[in-house]
């Protein structure tokens, strides 16, 4: 059972890994932890979603606290609940962009505080082992939250001008997962027509596995924006908390790129600010911030990771990673993920621009990024020392996510698998025969 228990949630296939036995007892370990009397729980549109979600109900009750609950939900919905709700923590029922036959559990404490591997999941599974659950002094109960949707809605219309967008046409591609709940409200009165494309909530995901990042889950998106002239296009994840954008050519956009078009735009509102991005990100993203005058901070891969720094860095506002994660500034004690901001954000920043999203992106062009490569190694840590001793001299070493090595043209990345004997690189370079050069130089370290 411990394989369930990963570095930011806990996941696995139902109902031979996560069933309603390990919902029951996480409950009542959760609860046991953390010392809450009230946990905030919604639950995406998975089918074993409403079994998981009465196990997990029963453990936490019979521990003596109270569930709020918020029922079906996107991820960042349940985030906005967490805080408006003032709950003391919260579960998300999801397996996020898996297949229809997982299911499992994302934990945060109040403030949407993620729970992951260095933060207490392991904690928690040492109780779910042992069984030692703290004595319960009262039995809780279930108390519906109705309206929080209405909310929400509200919240996220709060970061633009809504009044002032220009009407656009634009295609989203729910994947049959927990967008098509709220795209419908979040986008009804506004001048944003919305060309939805699998909104009908379906955990055996009839139509595509619901993760964008992969290429072939998009081609309908990009198909649909192609024949329709959108304006652009948004393809949204299962439990809908990461956006992936297609221009209006058809043009997937990398996230990385519009982290750092989406931070350039934030910081004509908030000046000096702080925008975040991951090792994987392209250059792009630091010459947009500090051009636009903000502070650009790379940080590790990872949302435990992401939302905890910037949380702790002053005039954090924004983050962006390539897996298309967008993170944002609720409050000064709330960080969280969002992935309908982005997409009104992407509206105005066009609106403003006064010309497609292919022409606002156009710089992109100038960079050449490889993507991560993964590699199985023996011996990752002899490989790494090998290629700092040959390029290190030529950049400067930053050591925040495995390494990496910036020059003044190029730079790498070096990243160890928690999990596999794997070694991830990513590179870049300011033209095609350099990134392929630098790539496959690597690579032939790497692989020899």
């Amino acid at each position: 059972m411990g394989t369930i228990f990963k570095a930011y949630d806990i996941r696995g296939l139902y109902p031979s890994e996560i069933n309603e036995e390990v919902a029951y007892k996480v409950g009542k370990a959760f609860v046991t932890f953390l010392g809450v009397k009230n946990v905030a729980v919604g639950r995406d549109m998975r089918t074993s979603s409403p079994k998981i979600f009465e196990a997990l109900a029963k453990g936490i009750t019979e521990q003596g606290a109270d569930i709020l609950d918020i029922g079906m939900s996107t991820t960042d919905m349940f985030y906005f609940a967490v805080e408006h709700l003032q709950a003391e923590a919260g579960i998300m029922i999801t397996a996020s962009h898996n297949p229809g036959q997982y299911n499992g559990l994302k934990m945060v404490r109040a403030h949407a505080i993620p729970i992951g591997g260095e933060s207490g999941i392991k904690d928690i599974e040492q109780i779910f082992h042992s069984g030692e659950f703290a004595p319960a002094d009262r039995q809780g109960q279930i108390f519906t939250r109705e309206g929080i949707l209405d909310e929400y809605v509200k919240f996220v219309h709060s970061w633009v001008d809504v009044a002032n967008l220009k009407p656009l046409r634009v295609v989203m591609d729910a994947g049959n997962g927990m967008a098509g709940l709220v795209a419908p409200k979040m986008f009804a009165n506004t001048p944003i027509e919305v060309i939805p494309m699998f909104f009908e909530p379906d955990g055996s995901f009839p139509n595509h596995e619901a993760n964008p990042l992969v290429e072939e889950n998009r081609l309908d998106l990009i198909a649909k924006v192609k024949e329709t002239g959108a304006d652009f296009g948004v393809g949204f994840d299962g439990d809908s908390d990461r956006a992936f954008f297609v221009d209006n050519n058809g043009n997937f956009v990398d996230n990385d790129f519009m982290t750092g078009a989406l931070g350039r735009h934030l910081l004509k509102k908030h000046p000096g600010s702080t925008i975040f991005y991951d090792v994987r990100c392209s250059g792009f993203v630091k010459k947009a911030i500090e051009e636009a005058g903000g502070k650009d901070f790379m940080w590790k891969v990872g949302h435990a990771f992401m939302k905890s720094k910037m949380k702790e860095t002053p005039g954090a506002i924004m983050g962006g990673e390539v897996s298309g994660h967008f993170y944002f500034k609720f409050t000064d004690e709330m960080y969280a993920d969002n992935s309908s901001i982005p997409v009104f954000l992407t509206a105005e920043m066009v609106t403003q621009a006064g010309v497609p999203l292919s022409e606002v992106m156009a710089e992109r062009n100038h960079y050449f990024i490889s993507g991560e490569i993964n590699s199985e190694v023996e011996d990752a840590d002899a490989v790494i020392a090998e290629i700092r001793a040959k390029y290190a001299p030529l950049g400067q070493v930053a050591e925040i996510d495995g390494m990496s090595i910036i020059g003044d043209t190029w730079w790498l990345n070096m990243r160890k698998s928690n999990t596999e004997p794997l070694l991830r690189l990513n590179c870049e370079a300011d033209s095609q025969a350099a990134m392929e050069k630098l790539r496959d130089d690597l690579l032939a370290i790497i692989r020899k």
